[in-house]
């Protein structure tokens, strides 16, 4: 299982500003250990969803291009100071995580 995510979300005005880091290695298959030469396999995030009060409010895909342990940022207009935000992936080999905060 990865590593918690880093979430933070904050009001500003009347739209919230969530901000997350996720720990992932992001492996695209195609770059090679430097020990044995041997290719790294695919280990990336597919899926995102993050959910204000069990509300989608994106749902979107990533692939292999993306850099290790991305970081996503983006603002929802209607959430309320004390909204619980909750953010899950998945990634190309089944594994998920999710993990929440609070919007303050």
């Amino acid at each position: 299982m990865a590593d918690p995510m880093k979430i933070r979300a904050t009001m500003q005005g009347d739209v919230a500003d969530v901000k997350v880091l996720m720990n992932h290695p992001m492996e695209t298959g195609l770059r090679k250990d430097s020990k044995t030469g041997q290719k790294v396999p695919a280990h990336f995030i597919t899926n995102v969803k993050a959910t204000i009060n069990g509300n989608t409010v994106l749902n979107g895909g990533m692939s292999g291009g993306v850099s290790k342990n991305p970081y996503l940022g983006f603002k929802v207009k209607g959430a309320k100071s004390g909204d619980k935000v909750e953010i899950s992936w998945e990634d190309n080999k089944g594994d998920k995580r999710t993990d929440s905060a609070t919007v303050s």
